[in-house]
């Protein structure tokens, strides 16, 4: 079993590592890297570039964390048939997709195509956990949002919606593995922002602003 979760665990850091804010950026003429932040997430292409170039490395971000987690599950049942239900009423498979998504956070982390720098995650994680479980991820999306609207701080949702996923993934009793998961992804999460933390706390994090005509925030 420890090949099939290593091979999971290589294919999730190498979609993860897919610089897709960078790559989009540079679509545009621009180096997400010198541009705004720095950090080449949905954000700060969205804050540099516009909504368009923003929701789609979004988009794509996503997307590498829920076909990094998907994809062994998938194989799981149609190869060797484990379907295997569980006390809690949850198919086994979903052990398969774990080493996928936590792999795709770190790839997208620490990209091993731009010289190991990255964006913080939080796309990634929450397509490979709308995957593996749907329902922390809602109410994650659900505090992401009241958060944002509320605060206009992109960080703060961010950080409050990550919580989230530990808190409900140990309320609702999921697997130990998912709970196990749930708590590292969240916490790498927040480590990751934790520049952002000092800024909220020091008062000097930036609200967000919708992009103007022209390129001017």
């Amino acid at each position: 079993m420890f090949l099939p979760l290593l091979i999971a665990a290589v294919v999730g850091y190498l979609l993860g590592s897919l610089p897709f804010g960078y790559l989009v950026a540079r679509a545009h003429g621009v180096d997400i890297f010198k541009a705004g932040s720095g950090n080449p997430g949905a954000t700060n292409v969205k804050r540099v570039l516009g909504s368009r170039a923003g929701n789609t490395v979004y988009f794509l971000d996503a997307l590498k964390g829920a076909v990094a987690a998907g994809w062994p599950v998938v194989w799981c049942f149609m190869v060797h048939r484990r379907g295997d239900v569980d006390g809690d009423g949850i198919s086994d498979a979903y052990i398969w997709g774990i080493p996928g998504l936590v792999a795709a956070v770190v790839g997208h982390s620490f990209s091993i195509f731009t010289h190991f720098k990255g964006g913080k995650g939080v796309a990634t994680a929450s397509g490979g956990l709308f995957v593996l479980m749907p329902v922390s991820g809602l109410i994650a999306v659900l505090i992401w949002l009241v958060t944002f609207l509320l605060s206009r701080y992109v960080s703060l949702a961010s950080i409050l919606a990550s919580l989230s996923v530990l808190a409900s993934a140990w309320w609702l009793r999921l697997p130990l593995a998912l709970e196990v998961v749930a708590t590292v992804l969240s916490l790498l999460v927040v480590v990751r922002h934790h520049s952002n933390l000092r800024r909220l706390i020091a008062g000097t994090e930036h609200r967000w602003e919708r992009k103007r005509p022209g390129g001017d925030p």
